[in-house]
């Protein structure tokens, strides 16, 4: 479903809608570019999760290494 909004666009985005709509409508072209910008931001969201998340695993490296080597250890003595 659609729905009409009203929007102020700068005057440099207008042009470049105007430039690559082609056979489309400028609403169409302004829909596609707003998906796009949607995934992008969405990506750009989870990239800085990702990183996050194995940043904070660096941290814990040391005490794996610990928990590994103490593992292999037992292994040893059974």
């Amino acid at each position: 479903m659609r729905l009409p909004k009203s929007f102020m666009v700068e005057p440099e985005i207008n042009e470049y809608v105007d430039a690559t709509k082609g056979s489309r409508s400028a609403s169409e072209r302004v829909n596609q570019l707003l998906k796009r910008a949607i995934l992008e931001e969405q990506y750009d969201r989870l990239e800085a999760e990702a990183a996050a998340f194995f940043a904070e695993s660096q941290g814990s490296r040391a005490e794996t290494r610990a928990f590994q080597k103490a593992a292999l250890r037992t292994f040893d003595r059974d």
